[in-house]
């Protein structure tokens, strides 16, 4: 990029120009050496720019540059949305959207009681086999205000009984309901996901049903491609096609284009990567409005309504504590990217039905938000942001290009084939930077706790596909090896304790413990902590390039003569003078590393 003559604003009466931000950029970097002694100072920003699964550039700053030729992005509450579709907050902040899909009606019904009196607005219920049954539904919603608090049904296997049921009980009490409340057919969202009810005719049926009762019919479900591991802008891309072909339906069935408008809710995911999830939700609005012009949809029908669901596939089974701050991050990015619900999923979502415990935790992150943090108190506060801003541009763009590529194919559902194959690639893409831990999971591919003691919670009656995000290292982790590898380590503590815990954390990932020989001035004493380890198999050596280089070679001919039938070194594998069986530096692919690791050990 190049330098830009303007001033960076650092504190009040303090700021600095790009060229000396650059310079003392390259500066820190040179001692680190991600960027080489003889790079020109500019390179900081080739250096630092991260560069999403969708092949956009985030720049380290955002400078003016950025935004200088986007075009407008209106005021919230006008056209094009992009800064939100109301000009205030409702409700004083997001509207907080509880999750139920206890099939066990008691429960549900006590949590819909304990959520909606401790902070919850709105209720998004899991109706049908394996969830609460159809005919159960007006008892959980017995002591319910359904015009004030808004339901929100799914049920993918039988999207219409679920929709009549919930009918059934707003017909029985009289009351127009909540605005937010939807019958929720989604069977293109069924289609992608290759479960449940996948034919247009339903959404048209369930679309004409909540219609006369002055609700809400069809969900536009981009967690459905999110699920699968989409990216962002395949996720965008996704709601756009599954979005118009809704139109279609709907007015084919009889509506006009402002009432099939009005007919869709759209459904997003938010992850801890917390401006792409802040610019997706912009874009998102922007597209939309945009889809809904041409397509002659009145001004005042072509805001989103964005309900905002914490990430599924980002959550861990493993040290399932951290997702309480994956939720966290993510739910501020969809509150700060205007979302109008947002749905914070418990953290123990990954190993079964949620509890109390969690259920209490995931209601008060929104609470937090709203009311300590004042996150709700401004909208759009990342407006104007140029860095955001050209984000939202860019993703916008692309998504924009990859709906004409579907649109091209037929639409959806015709085009599910070409979704499904640029998913794949998605997929393939992220799972060799999770292997190379470039994109790194805390507690699953990075840190993990190998001895925790996971809580036990009842299986779902029901589960949604679901291609987490390092599932490879879950799945080593399931299947966790009693033999241990040997750290051979080299030297006093603070001379191996970096590449001791690197090597620990990195078999520990892959479901495999380790021992250690502590502090050793030789080969004598790593030796004599081999044989009393009982002599595991596999051995890898850990310490400096230094002491590799001195006594190396005699360590490792010393260890295989006493039983180590593979050696590894943390390190380069020629940092030890003399052949060895495999090596783990910074850099490597994980994921095969620790597949041949572990069948030597099975071996």
């Amino acid at each position: 990029m190049a330098s830009e003559q303007v001033d960076v604003p650092l504190a009040e009466g303090l700021s600095a120009s790009l060229d000396q931000w650059e310079k003392a950029t390259a500066a820190v970097l040179r001692k680190t050496r991600r960027l080489a002694d003889d790079a020109p100072d500019s390179d900081v920003w080739a250096t630092l720019t991260r560069t999403t699964l969708d092949g956009i550039g985030i720049a380290p700053l955002g400078t003016p540059s950025l935004t200088a030729d986007l075009p407008p992005v209106g005021l919230p509450g006008q056209a094009p949305f992009t800064r939100g579709t109301a000009a205030t907050r409702e409700l004083d902040g997001w509207d907080v959207r509880a999750w139920f899909v206890d099939p066990d009606v008691d429960r549900t019904a006590q949590h819909v009681v304990t959520d909606l009196e401790n902070g919850v607005n709105s209720l998004w219920i899991g109706v049908g086999d394996g969830a609460v049954p159809a005919e159960a539904l007006a008892r959980v919603l017995e002591p319910v205000f359904l015009d004030l608090a808004a339901v929100v049904v799914d049920s993918p296997d039988a999207p219409l009984e679920a929709a009549r049921a919930l009918d059934a009980v707003l017909a029985d009490r009289g009351v127009t309901p909540a605005p937010g409340t939807s019958y929720g057919a989604d069977p293109l969202g069924s289609a992608l996901r290759g479960t449940g009810e996948s034919g247009l005719p339903v959404a048209v049926e369930v679309a004409r049903l909540a219609a006369a009762r002055g609700a809400r019919g069809v969900v536009v479900d981009g967690t459905a491609a999110h699920d699968s591991g989409a990216s962002d802008v395949q996720e965008l891309a996704w709601t756009l096609a599954a979005g118009v072909a809704y139109l279609r339906a709907l007015v084919e069935g009889g509506f006009s284009v402002d009432e099939a408008a009005a007919q869709l809710d759209f459904r997003y995911a938010a992850t801890d990567e917390q401006f792409p999830t802040i610019a997706k939700l912009r874009a998102a609005r922007r597209l939309w409005a945009r889809v809904t012009e041409l397509s002659g949809v009145s001004e005042a029908d072509r805001g989103q309504q964005q309900h905002v669901v914490t990430s599924r596939p980002m959550m861990s089974g493993y040290d399932p504590y951290v997702n309480m701050l994956r939720t966290t991050v993510a739910s501020f990015a969809a509150g700060v990217g205007g979302a109008t619900s947002v749905t914070v999923l418990p953290f123990d979502e990954p190993l079964g039905l949620p509890e109390p415990f969690s259920r209490r935790i995931a209601r008060n992150t929104s609470s937090l938000l709203i009311s300590e943090s004042h996150v709700a108190a401004v909208t759009d506060p990342a407006g104007g942001a140029h860095g955001v801003e050209k984000l939202t541009d860019d993703l916008a763009r692309a998504a924009w290009e990859l709906f004409g590529e579907l649109e091209q194919a037929g639409g959806v559902p015709a085009s599910l084939d070409l979704v499904r194959d640029k998913i794949a690639a998605t997929v393939s893409e992220r799972g060799l930077q999770i292997a190379k831990r470039e994109r790194p999971i805390t507690g699953v591919s990075e840190f993990p706790n190998l001895h925790e003691e996971l809580p036990e919670r009842r299986p779902y009656g029901r589960e949604l596909p679901v291609h987490r995000y390092g599932v490879e290292f879950a799945e080593m982790r399931d299947e966790r090896l009693s033999q241990p590898v040997f750290l051979a380590t080299m030297g006093r503590v603070a001379q191996h304790t970096a590449r001791a815990t690197f090597a620990a954390n990195l078999f520990a990932a892959g479901g495999i413990d380790t021992v250690t020989a502590g502090p050793t001035e030789g080969v004598e004493d790593v030796l004599e902590a081999y044989r009393q380890a009982d002599s595991p198999p596999v051995v890898c050596l850990t310490g400096p390039d230094a002491l590799y280089a001195a006594w190396g070679p005699d360590l490792v001919s010393a260890l295989r003569e006493g039983g180590a039938r593979h050696v590894v070194v943390a390190g380069k594998a020629d940092a030890v003078g003399t052949d060895v069986d495999d090596s783990a530096a910074m850099g490597l692919d994980a994921l095969a590393f620790l597949r041949r690791t572990r069948e030597e050990l099975s071996a």
